[in-house]
């Protein structure tokens, strides 16, 4: 049986959660620098010890709404591609053996279903797992300028 290791995070009213190995790092929100014509996800750019790193709102790439960034907003830094992920809050490092692991169900309150890899039962509360690579995978949505 093999065990995963999940960072979880809120997104909205939705307890999310992205495997420990794709994950670099979790910091405040850095000055952000906005980038003309990216897609409505991309908030923009920030300078990580003289590395530039993509910041992507995870609400939004996940198909919620923008919404603003408090003092309780993160960026999750993943270790493929310098991507960050703003989200709501921090929580838990939670376990789960990869037999509680279910399908996600088809309704996931507006959450697009692709980047969901799986949810596991919490005592009152359902995880819901987010591919990382899923979620930075290019979708067509740049467009070359005529």
């Amino acid at each position: 049986m093999a065990i995963s290791q999940f960072i979880t995070f809120n997104i909205m009213d939705h307890l999310v959660g992205i495997d420990i190995k794709d994950v670099r790092e979790i910091n405040r929100i850095l000055e952000i620098t906005p980038v003309q014509h990216a897609p409505d996800y991309v908030r923009g750019l920030i300078n990580l010890r003289g590395n530039t790193v993509t910041v992507f709102d995870l609400a939004v790439r996940i198909g919620f709404g923008k919404r603003d960034i408090t003092e309780e907003s993160h960026n999750i830094i993943l270790k493929k591609d310098a991507v960050g992920l703003i989200v709501d809050n921090i929580g838990d490092v939670i376990e789960a053996d990869e037999n509680e692991i279910e399908i996600p169900p088809a309704n996931l309150k507006g959450m697009k279903s692709r980047f969901v890899e799986g949810v596991k039962k919490l005592n009152e509360n359902l995880l819901v797992i987010l591919s990382a690579s899923k979620i930075i995978e290019y979708d067509g949505v740049y467009k070359e300028k005529d």
